[in-house]
């Protein structure tokens, strides 16, 4: 038995969905894929995937076996091309997730420079408000805001972000501009219930150095920094959003930021993979290409 190649067709189904489509990509038939991969299993004497006629879905054992697998085939990816002369050529496929705006606004941008550079890696990016898991949802690299709970994951600081109150210029001239936290329970408010409640604001006085918080009423609750930024617009009311999401809104003047000096810490940012020793050509050359990049449009 091929074990690379029955590797190889692991991986493929199961990011393709499907043994047929794992064949058709790779353009081996259907029964040879399910033969390889069944000769797997016997091989590891353990059940990889669970078949279905609708989709297929790894065991724990299987997902383990697939981020091991995944590894092993880059690597060997990489000392064929060392081999081969081609060593800083990447190439393969690359997913990369991040949070919906900070995604559309900085790493996309950064993400055409590096596939522009790198004309044989494809890559995959996928914009989301959830965090995605690195291993079960096959991600090779991650924009994560905030502190970092798993230390197993290699993190690389790229930055920080504020958690800023805003409204509209005349939601405020109408209104007042609040000059302490405890003026907002006047205000109306449009919260981001992804980001912080929709009874209570958390602030910091550095003054006394203790916590402040803040019930609000909110008037309009939405699910997308979006959605809040353009009711507060609108002139709904105030909003708390973090400080790259509305930061062209500011610049256009549709925008006013207040209370600054309320603000909690600022959240790090930074770019996450699963720690090893050797990490994959192909993510290396992501990783030190877009940090730099990152950390300047977050400058």
């Amino acid at each position: 038995m091929d074990r690379l190649e029955a590797m190889s067709l692991l991986v493929s189904a199961v990011e393709s969905g499907s043994l047929s489509a794992a064949g058709r990509k790779l353009g081996v038939p259907l029964p040879t894929v399910s033969r390889k991969i069944s000769d797997l299993e016997a091989h590891l004497n353990a059940r990889l995937l669970v078949r279905s006629t609708r989709r297929l879905a790894l065991t724990d054992t299987g997902a383990a076996f697939l981020a091991a697998a995944k590894r092993i085939l880059d690597e060997v990816g990489d000392a064929e091309r060392a081999a081969s002369g081609d060593y800083a050529a990447p190439r393969g496929d690359l997913v990369i997730t991040a949070p919906v705006v900070f995604g559309r606004l900085h790493v996309l941008p950064v993400v055409a420079d590096f596939l522009r550079r790198w004309p044989e890696i494809n890559l995959r990016l996928v914009l989301s408000d959830r965090n995605l898991h690195l291993i079960d949802d096959h991600v090779d690299m991650a924009v994560r805001i905030g502190a970092l709970a798993d230390s197993s994951l290699a993190a690389t600081r790229i930055g920080s972000v504020r958690r800023v109150v805003c409204g509209s210029p005349s939601y405020f001239a109408a209104q007042g501009v609040p000059k302490r936290p405890e003026e907002l329970s006047a205000l109306s408010a449009v919260t981001f219930d992804l980001l912080s409640s929709s009874e209570h604001w958390i602030f910091a006085d550095s003054k006394s150095k203790r916590e402040l918080r803040v019930p609000v009423r909110s008037r309009l609750s939405v699910n997308t920094a979006e959605a809040a930024i353009d009711a507060a617009a609108a002139g709904l009311g105030v909003t708390r959003v973090l400080s790259y999401q509305v930061a062209q809104a500011v610049l256009d003047g549709r925008i006013q930021i207040v209370l600054a000096e309320f603000e909690p810490e600022a959240a790090p940012v930074s770019l996450i993979h699963a720690g090893q020793e050797l990490t994959p050509l192909k993510v290396r050359m992501l990783l030190d290409f877009a940090a730099p990049r990152l950390r300047a449009r977050l400058a």
